[in-house]
């Protein structure tokens, strides 16, 4: 149990020491997506032959090594999810990609044991090879603030977060600056939240300090429900110790005793190693009563919700956290004031809280030095979709569309062409060719009509079909509306089952026109954020891809042939051999002919499925 400053710096010491004396570190992600992919198969397979090699190893930070041992760990991601499973061999800064467990004795007799590199086992591109993480193009134009311990260190261990500097921005706060002076750093700053809406984190923070209310709240919101969305995940995952440093600075300032962690039951790994974290600092007096011998008293729970994306929003997510139904109510009051348990209550996410050390430990005007004037700062970005690099990204604010899709991200698969980008989530919009050297930052989006939101970026090539787009949005959202109010209830389900008629052919003359309507009315007078944006998807769709709208509807033709039910699949007769091969295929009875002669397809009874094009060997089989 730590009670002093000293303690904490002693404990520091003892653990940099014991991290210093692994030679060489062995670093497997155990990030979500690299286990699906069997990295904790890597993990047991290396422990299995250091065993039997008889390798001097150690696996955490809280025994005293033998001489001088190679540390094996699980990290948090690394970010290159495209690429793994990963292992990183520190301090040679050797990055290897798609590593099997066959692969795993080479490693260690190679780069472990022995002081060469794998080249098989590097990230290559074109002649190019990468032996070390820094140089790859996804890595090397990326600015991690948040994201700077990710893949580097142990993601169960305190002990490693504590050597690598963690908790160093609680110890100053706490013994030589004022609650006062914290947030006048974090004003400096100019944070502004990273869960969409871009509210200065400081004027939140000071509109709850200043309230006179016996209990006070702080809350982390680690719902993240925007689909193809994982930042958060990624921050609770990798390095859980930095946002709850976050949150007890937060409290510290507004003067709160108990704070809640929001996150989804279906973060399985991030509720887990959640758990973890708070329980060992809890252990050491990091959490709990007097804080390091202070006058800090906090401490951290975690609330897991069921999943509804609704509960992204502020007053809904606490209303879970008491056990009512996830509903956003009128405001205001708003939670600053009115917030959990009808007290005042500090809402951000986790990327917001995780960037709080490193302002308070650096200064305000660091932060502020990085990116735009009026954005400040890095931002994480989920970066998916019709994209050669998929993963994790960090970068500073203001960087362009073109420079993350081209040079972090590697361009658009198979040499298609880049045709949007869905920011945001289903509560932002669409930015397309014209927005590649748009700077990405809160106000440069608002101008065009998207948000940042938390942060997903869904890369779409050309053979995307952006009605279809807008309708697979659109039919997210209303099925997460709570119901509450009659714009976002009624309106979604009008607006959904407009889209769900275009795309099957059935559009008429004026609904484009009605689905604006709509769109209008439901932003000026849904009751939360969902429903005021959640037509911002379909109007930007409309705006910068209305062609495809009116083919659609007018021709009953998708330009991409996406859109199923307006496939027209037929048989060209100068090419079929009259083999049957498509009519065995066909699902629905739809193709009827004679063995050696031309078959047709009923295009009544025909379904669309495509099976008779891929069974043509003869291409005979086309598609308009």
């Amino acid at each position: 149990m730590l009670k002093s400053r000293e303690d904490l710096q002693n404990l520091r010491a003892l653990y940099k020491e014991r991290l210093d004396r692994q030679k060489v570190k062995i670093l497997i992600c155990a990030g979500t997506a690299c286990v699906a992919n069997g990295s904790l198969k890597l993990y047991d397979t290396f422990m299995k032959l250091i065993q039997e090699k008889g390798i001097n190893c150690v696996v955490d930070l809280e025994h005293e090594p033998e001489g001088d041992p190679i540390g094996v760990k699980k990290s948090g991601c690394h970010g290159f999810c495209e690429m793994g499973p990963l292992v990183r061999i520190e301090p040679k800064g050797y990055l290897y990609v798609k590593v099997k467990p066959e692969d795993c004795e080479e490693i260690l007799e190679t780069s472990v044991v022995g002081d060469t590199c794998v080249e098989r086992l590097t990230y290559h591109k074109g002649d190019e090879t990468h032996k070390h993480q820094e140089s790859i193009p996804f890595y090397k134009m990326q600015k991690r603030v948040v994201l700077e311990h990710c893949g580097q260190i142990d993601a169960t261990s305190i002990g490693e977060y504590i050597a690598k500097d963690g908790y160093t921005a609680l110890e100053k706060a706490l013994f030589e600056m004022t609650p006062e002076e914290v947030l006048r750093e974090v004003e400096i700053s100019n944070l502004r939240g990273r869960g969409g809406g871009g509210f200065p984190t400081a004027r939140k923070w000071s509109q709850v300090k200043r309230q006179k209310a016996k209990e006070k709240y702080i809350v982390c919101n680690g719902d993240e429900g925007d689909p193809g969305a994982f930042m958060d995940r990624s921050v609770m995952e990798s390095d859980p110790h930095k946002m709850l440093e976050g949150m007890i600075l937060a409290a510290y300032v507004c003067g709160a005793k108990q704070g809640y962690i929001y996150v989804r039951a279906e973060y399985p790994l991030a509720v887990k190693r959640l758990g973890i974290a708070i329980e060992q600092a809890r252990e050491l007096g990091i959490l709990g009563d007097h804080i390091l011998g202070t006058d800090l008293c906090f401490d951290i729970k975690i609330s897991r919700g069921a999943g509804a994306f609704v509960c992204g929003e502020g007053s809904a997510l606490t209303a879970s956290i008491e056990g009512k139904r996830g509903m956003p109510r009128v405001k205001p009051p708003r939670t600053v004031e009115h917030g959990l348990y009808d007290s005042p209550t500090v809402l951000n996410n986790v990327e917001t809280y995780a960037n709080v050390p490193a302002i308070v430990l650096n200064g305000g005007q660091w932060f502020r030095s990085i990116g735009p004037e009026n954005s400040p700062g890095t931002k994480a970005f989920a970066l998916t979709g019709n994209i050669v690099n998929t993963g994790l990204i960090e970068v500073a604010m203001g960087t362009t569309l073109r420079e993350i899709i081209y040079d972090i991200g590697g361009g658009m698969r198979d040499g298609a062409e880049f045709k949007a980008v869905q920011i945001g989530g289903p509560s932002g919009g669409c930015l397309t060719k014209e927005h590649l050297d748009l700077p990405l930052d809160f106000d440069n989006l608002k101008k065009v009509g998207a948000m940042i939101g938390s942060g997903g970026l869904v890369v779409m090539d050309e053979h995307t079909c952006m009605v279809e787009v807008a309708r697979f949005f659109m039919s997210f959202t209303q099925n997460e509306s709570c119901g509450k109010c009659v714009p976002c209830r009624e309106g979604t389900k009008r607006m959904l089952e407009i889209l769900e008629r275009i795309v099957a052919g059935n559009g008429q003359p004026g609904d484009v026109e009605l689905l604006e309507e709509l769109a209008e009315t439901i932003s000026a007078t849904a009751l939360c954020g969902l429903g005021k944006s959640a037509a911002l998807p379909v109007l930007s769709t409309i705006k910068y891809f209305r062609d495809e709208y009116d083919a659609h509807i007018n021709d009953k033709v998708c330009p991409t042939k996406t859109c199923q039910k307006l496939r027209k699949i037929y048989i060209d007769p100068a090419l079929c051999k009259g083999c049957s091969k498509c009519a065995r295929n066909c699902p629905a009875g739809a193709i009827t002919g004679q063995i050696k002669s031309p078959f047709v397809i009923d295009s009544a009874k025909c379904v669309k499925c495509g099976a008779c094009v891929s069974a043509c060997a003869f291409h005979a089989v086309k598609e308009d």
